[in-house]
């Protein structure tokens, strides 16, 4: 499938959640709680410079010792994040999520952030997308389109 991401964007909310690099963990993940979210995305300025996410919380705070209160956001971040244009095409941010292990992928134009994606979004996608072509094949077979 040569659908673009843009199409996965363009359904969802365009919502992105971000904190400063500045904030700690806790603040981060109030943030994170408060939206709802698995991820927030980590600016410095206008600069997407990470993403934090609750595997970072478990693996990189909790696992290590730290403390919340006292531990910047920048310090326990994913900083080299893996980031995918309006263009790529769903199977291949699917392709992406699946040999990185990632869970969410910025979506940037031109240098700047437009949007995030997640698992989520793309297996919905495709789950739906498979729905309505067995639809329409078994419209075709039967005969029975659709008015």
């Amino acid at each position: 499938m040569k659908v673009p991401v843009s199409t996965l964007l363009a359904e969802k909310s365009a919502s992105v959640y971000s904190v400063s690099s500045s904030v700690t963990v806790k603040e981060a993940v109030l943030e994170m709680n408060r939206y709802r979210v698995g991820s927030i995305i980590i600016m410095d300025g206008n600069e997407l410079s990470g993403i934090f996410t609750e595997r970072d919380v478990l693996h990189r705070v909790v696992a290590a010792g730290l403390d919340p209160l006292k531990t910047p956001v920048s310090q326990v971040m994913t900083q080299h994040v893996e980031t995918v244009t309006p263009e790529t095409s769903i199977d291949e941010a699917m392709e992406l999520i699946t040999t990185k292990r990632h869970r969410h992928l910025p979506v940037v134009e031109e240098n700047k952030l437009i949007g995030l994606i997640s698992i989520g979004d793309i297996t919905r996608w495709i789950s739906q997308s498979n729905e309505n072509e067995a639809q329409s094949l078994w419209h075709y077979i039967t005969g029975s389109y659709p008015s």
